[in-house]
């Protein structure tokens, strides 16, 4: 059913992250920082796919994702729904559905065999697409999955994720300059004031967590 109730942006923001906590998709450890492939470190960590196992959450959670898309972008805003591989293409197939649209996914890179194509699905010249993703960080894969959008003559001015991590300025700077509006339900920054609520996490783990989002590069280094 698509959802015609638009609640207040901060009450999507609040319930989104109490529910990343409430299953412990977050995870906090200053003293032992979590080392991603590009080498960066972060004593954060979200688990979004997590998520999809818990219905309740997942149907709340895409509805608030199909309501900010519809009110920021236009109830008529767009043609297809389209997920990257692999995190996004169940969110992706979830908002199609709530949003009675047709759904296609995007791979990372041509399958190497049949028509080595990077798009599965059904996407024509002209369509209007919306990728959806389970979360973006500096924006930088999101622009490849809208160059391979784009390539087939589709139209892609738009992207809808659950979490942004909300603390590289660049982000929406670099998507703005490719022509891409970016909308989300929950940042750290709104994790962290939920935690803080919350007896989940020692005051001297979120102060530390709070030191890194307001520098994480410097934090990192």
């Amino acid at each position: 059913m698509i959802p015609t109730s638009y609640p207040a942006r901060e009450t999507m923001a609040r319930i989104t992250a109490r529910a990343l906590l409430d299953i412990e998709a977050v995870h906090f450890n200053a003293d032992e920082p979590f080392t991603f492939a590009s080498g960066f470190r972060a004593p954060t960590y979200i688990d979004c796919r997590k998520l999809i196992s818990h219905p309740r959450i997942r149907a709340t959670l895409i509805d608030f994702l199909a309501c900010t898309v519809m009110r920021e972008a236009g109830l008529e805003a767009f043609d297809n729904i389209a997920g990257g591989e692999t995190a996004g293409i169940p969110f992706a197939a979830l908002v199609a559905e709530r949003m009675a649209l047709p759904m296609s996914y995007v791979r990372k890179k041509p399958k190497g065999y049949g028509r080595n194509a990077r798009i599965e699905g059904e996407m024509t010249p002209g369509q209007r697409v919306l990728l959806v993703e389970d979360l973006t960080t500096d924006g930088g894969s999101k622009l490849s999955f809208i160059e391979a959008i784009r390539d087939t003559g589709a139209e892609c001015a738009h992207t809808a994720v659950v979490f942004y991590y909300g603390i590289f300025p660049e982000t929406e700077e670099r998507l703005g300059a490719a022509g891409v509006s970016l909308h989300h339900l929950c940042t750290w920054w709104d994790v962290l004031d939920e935690a803080r609520a919350r007896s989940d996490f020692t005051p001297a783990t979120l102060d530390a967590v709070e030191s890194f989002l307001r520098d994480p590069r410097g934090w990192s280094g």
